[in-house]
């Protein structure tokens, strides 16, 4: 298992940014998510420090979509980012966490009438039309509460990004925005411009998520400049603001080959400034969302083995007391994980395992043949780069309670999420 930074090894056993995982095992019991701060708040600075010129203003928005709750919108916030939503739920978190609103931007192929008459009464900054049905909603409720909101549009480029089919989304069937080569967008874009309550910014295009080639997103950012430049032509609007998305891959395993990150910004950048003079534009602010690639490696999840079991077939499974309802990434995408044996980890790693969960399900697995030292019951297996889309997307499957979530910093660590209860499960339960 790769080490990242604030990982080390004293007496055989792992520390995550000085603290000891025994301990924390003491102290919260398992399964846990656990989360190196200082990690997430370094991802933030790369992307503060590297995606910026003097030719535009430029924001970094967290996806939040990736990890929601209260304390990971603080520090976003606290590190001057702003933030990524798309449901009443992540709204009301961001509110709660103290966010500026007004450095929020609302996504979603499917924002329902409440969502969008609770995100324009708070103050939502910006809210990003999907579509040509979204766009007559919120402009009635614009006009119904005399304000002006400020939107732009999201644009499908066609770009087919090398990832997994589910994540890709910009592919010209994509349930998600409204594709550059499809006349009618004209129309639309008129439409919107000329409504007296909207204030139309410009566009934003997303390609999709786990993405390792540069090239994938440069040639993005030259198909949307084109576009504007055709809008900007045709219909005499002035496009002022481009959101990029996100979508930048990260390390899972050594299979994974992401690009150097500050140095990729900058590259990045350094191609938007020269498309934006190339197709004449004159930008105001230039946009990106990064989620997995903010929060990914910081986190991690800490289980306890249960059994170890080799079947008549000759696999040998190592049981842990979490699963798919924590970690529903292998049952949806294969996703591949590392992991170790965090109390063994200066032990010759000899035997190859899988390790599954405890649900009720044949397609609960975390791992497959993974290489570790002899496991026993009662071992610590530590799951890494488990930050994004674990804890968003866990459920309560065999009415499993969902996991608390740990900040670790400097030697000490700090609840940030509470477990929930058996009690906790049956609470909206009638």
């Amino acid at each position: 298992m790769k080490l990242f930074n604030g990982m080390n090894v004293l007496n055989g056993e792992l520390s995550i940014s000085g603290v000891r995982v025994g301990d924390l095992k003491k102290k919260y019991r398992t399964p846990l998510y656990i989360y190196d701060e200082n990690l997430l708040e370094k991802q933030c600075r790369i992307f503060i420090n590297n995606f910026k010129s003097s030719k535009f203003k430029t924001e970094i928005l967290y996806a939040s979509k990736a990890f929601s709750c209260l304390e990971v919108l603080r520090i976003a916030s606290r590190e001057g980012l702003g933030v990524d939503v798309v449901s009443l739920g992540e709204i009301y978190t961001a509110i709660k966490s103290g966010f500026d609103m007004s450095k929020a931007y609302f996504h979603g192929n499917n924002k329902t009438l409440e969502e969008l008459a609770y995100a324009i009464e708070v103050g939502v900054g910006t809210i990003v039309l999907d579509n040509d049905y979204e766009y007559e909603i919120i402009n009635e409720i614009a006009k119904k509460n005399n304000k002006i909101i400020d939107v732009i549009l999201r644009i499908n480029t066609g770009i087919d990004a090398h990832t997994h089919e589910y994540i890709k989304t910009a592919k010209d069937d994509s349930k998600f925005g409204y594709s550059v080569y499809d006349d009618t967008i004209f129309d639309l874009i008129d439409d919107i411009n000329r409504q007296s309550h909207l204030n139309f910014l410009g566009f934003h295009s997303h390609i999709g998520s786990q993405i390792f080639e540069e090239s994938s997103f440069f040639e993005a950012v030259k198909v949307v400049m084109e576009f504007s430049k055709k809008v900007q032509d045709k219909l005499n609007i002035v496009i002022k603001v481009l959101n990029f998305g996100g979508g930048f891959g990260v390390y899972y395993t050594d299979a994974d080959k992401p690009f150097e990150l500050a140095e990729f910004l900058q590259r990045f950048i350094k191609v938007i400034e020269e498309e934006s003079e190339n197709f004449d534009l004159n930008l105001n602010k230039v946009i990106i969302e990064p989620g997995r690639s903010l929060v990914c490696n910081a986190g991690s999840t800490l289980y306890t083995v249960g059994g170890v079991k080799k079947t008549f077939a000759g696999r040998e499974y190592v049981f842990v007391d979490g699963g798919m309802a924590d970690n529903p990434r292998y049952a949806l995408y294969k996703a591949e994980y590392e992991a170790a044996i965090v109390n063994k980890m200066d032990k010759e790693k000899d035997t190859v395992y899988t390790i599954a969960g405890k649900c009720c399900e044949s397609g609960d697995m975390l791992v497959m043949d993974v290489k570790l030292p002899k496991v026993e019951s009662g071992d610590l297996l530590l799951i890494s780069s488990t930050g994004a889309y674990n804890y968003s997307m866990s459920s309560n499957y065999n009415r499993l309670p969902k996991l608390p979530v740990v900040f670790v910093k400097n030697g000490s660590s700090r609840l940030v999420v509470k477990g929930e209860t058996v009690e906790d499960l049956l609470r909206n339960d009638i």
